[in-house]
């Protein structure tokens, strides 16, 4: 091993936290070839975990390492969202989120790398590729151990959850969601709405803040918020909320805030 190369690694990992994923192109663009990530591996520096992504040897990395080099190596915008992110920041200590089942999304051109898919990070995933937001809106930084990486704010994942109704979350969840979340801050839900691009998302997101009685709706300029035109239905045999023009389970329309 030459006498730079000993040099070179300690750059390399006093340049990276503990805990992460290293992604070989971004390795080969900070000036360390294919050739020398082969020399690290054989040397024992690194463990590959996949075509295009290694980790320290013998350091543990859970999904939030490997979130963090798509996002700080990769200029990713995949992302923890929905009910991940609300249950990261307890907001949605109520249901059963535990650390088995994490929720991503990412736009609608992004895929999830073979070696994030491959690699067993002691939890299953459900990724969701879309677009009704604009990528940067509504994140906010969470900490794991000595690094940070983004997460939806609670206005963008409850949204995220409302986009993901009726399939994967019942709307009797997400009104329970919602409940719990009156210290939304009115500028930003502002932002997130008028820049939203589904009209159910939209829609139910203020009705169910109407029906949860949260003051910051007052403070939205509902004007600026395009809800479209023509009815939505949700479910079969549900309720009509004319302003809205949505349909909504009977049991939802019914429920009152205290009831729950």
């Amino acid at each position: 091993m030459s006498k730079e190369t000993p040099s070179k690694i300690n750059q390399l990992l006093s340049s990276q936290p503990y805990g992460v994923v290293f992604l070989s192109k971004w390795l080969s663009d900070h000036g360390y070839s294919l050739d020398l990530q082969k020399r690290y591996k054989k040397s024992l520096w690194f463990k590959s975990i996949g075509t295009g992504a290694m980790i320290r040897m013998g350091d543990e990395v859970g999904f939030g390492g490997a979130i963090y080099a798509l996002q700080s190596q990769g200029k990713s915008n995949i992302h923890p969202g929905g009910k991940t992110s609300l249950s990261l920041q307890g907001k949605s200590h109520y249901l059963d989120l535990g650390a088995s089942y994490v929720v991503l999304f990412g736009d609608t051109k992004e895929t999830l790398p073979s070696w994030f898919k491959q690699h067993d990070w002691g939890t299953k995933f459900s990724y969701h590729r879309t677009s009704f937001l604009p990528p940067e809106l509504g994140l906010t930084e969470w900490t794991i151990r000595d690094f940070t990486i983004k997460i939806s704010n609670p206005a963008r994942a409850i949204m995220e959850c409302l986009y993901l109704t009726p399939k994967e979350n019942s709307l009797m969840e997400c009104y329970e969601i919602m409940e719990g979340l009156n210290n939304l801050r009115p500028n930003i839900v502002q932002e997130l709405l008028e820049h939203c691009n589904s009209i159910k998302v939209k829609r139910l997101f203020l009705y169910m803040a109407e029906k949860a009685g949260h003051q910051w709706l007052n403070y939205l300029n509902q004007e600026k918020i395009d809800l479209g035109k023509g009815k939505r239905s949700l479910v079969k045999n549900g309720t009509y909320i004319p302003k809205y023009q949505i349909t909504v389970p009977k049991e939802l329309e019914s429920n009152d805030s205290s009831e729950l």
